[in-house]
């Protein structure tokens, strides 16, 4: 059983109607990360991402920098898992 890091992240603040979910695939490319992003009913994002440490660590960082202005609150669970997902897609 081959397990990775994996990632769920809650985004709170103006994250939905700002392209919040199309630069989050654009910095997805730039890291060796699989997972989705998708906007919820409540108004929040929500990131799930799986990948090596390091690298789920950069891009949530490089999110963050590139959305600062938006996001007021960011609620993070990690965990080992088998891995899920191949790719990065919006949903």
């Amino acid at each position: 059983m081959d397990l990775v890091d994996h990632d769920i992240l809650f985004y709170t603040g103006r994250v939905q109607g700002v392209g919040f979910r199309y630069t989050t695939l654009q910095v997805s490319l730039e890291y060796e990360v699989a997972g989705y992003v998708r906007n919820l009913p409540d108004g929040r994002v929500q990131l799930e991402i799986e990948g090596r440490r390091s690298e789920l660590d950069g891009f949530v960082d490089a999110l963050a920098g590139r959305m600062h202005g938006y996001i007021r609150k960011v609620d993070r669970t990690t965990r080992k898992s088998e891995r899920q997902f191949d790719g990065f897609t919006i949903r």
